[in-house]
């Protein structure tokens, strides 16, 4: 079987048991999950998910953000961890929105991973899940997955990130990085996993190569 195959057979299997792909993080435009993905860094989307109600309905515009005191953010937002961190980007990319973008969340990579606290596995996220625009964001659980599949060598994200860009079409990228999290989550743990009741580790892990 060629990693071409391989990556058809993933997506076969991956389209029937998650057709449907939500969006996990909870939001209501590009700039509260531009927020909420923020937060989710070392984080998980359950807990973030708790979080963001109490901090969008003090704040849930760029204007309202930075109206707030970075102290302010980083008390609500504590319970996700790196606060400090987090809540200093949250207020000054909160800031700059107003500065150089007219509040608006950039629609380019480029803009976007300017923006403090935006990565480059952010920014797609954003791209993707907020605009539409082909994106295949690499987070752990994907990076992963992607090299116990035997898809990418694990070396880096950029790495999994170009492999997987290689193997699957683009029409399909943002679907499938959400349904590759959600299978992790369902049947691919990172730790307890029984490869040979895995629907794609059973018969596609790396060392099957």
């Amino acid at each position: 079987m060629t990693l071409k195959q391989k990556a058809r057979k993933i997506q076969q299997i991956l389209d029937q048991l998650f057709p449907e792909t939500p969006i996990p993080l909870k939001h209501q435009d590009p700039y509260t999950l531009l927020v909420a993905v923020v937060l989710s860094a070392q984080c998980t989307d359950q807990r973030v998910n708790q979080i963001t109600p109490t901090l969008f309905q003090r704040a849930d515009t760029p204007e309202k953000m930075a109206a707030l005191s970075v102290d302010t953010i980083q008390e609500i937002i504590r319970p996700c961890g790196l606060s400090a961190s987090k809540a200093s980007a949250i207020h000054r990319f909160s800031a700059l929105l107003l500065e150089k973008h007219h509040g608006h969340v950039p629609k380019s990579f480029e803009e976007l991973e300017a923006l403090p606290g935006v990565g480059h596995k952010t920014a797609s996220v954003i791209m993707s899940q907020a605009f539409g625009q082909p994106a295949f964001p690499v987070d752990t659980h994907i990076h992963r997955l992607a090299a116990r599949w035997g898809l990418s060598s694990g070396k880096n994200v950029q790495t999994t990130e170009e492999d997987l860009k290689k193997l699957f079409p683009p029409k399909n990228w943002n679907k499938l990085h959400l349904q590759i999290i959600y299978f992790g989550r369902s049947y691919c743990p990172a730790r307890g996993h029984d490869p040979s009741q895995c629907p794609i580790c059973s018969w596609a892990s790396a060392s099957e190569i």
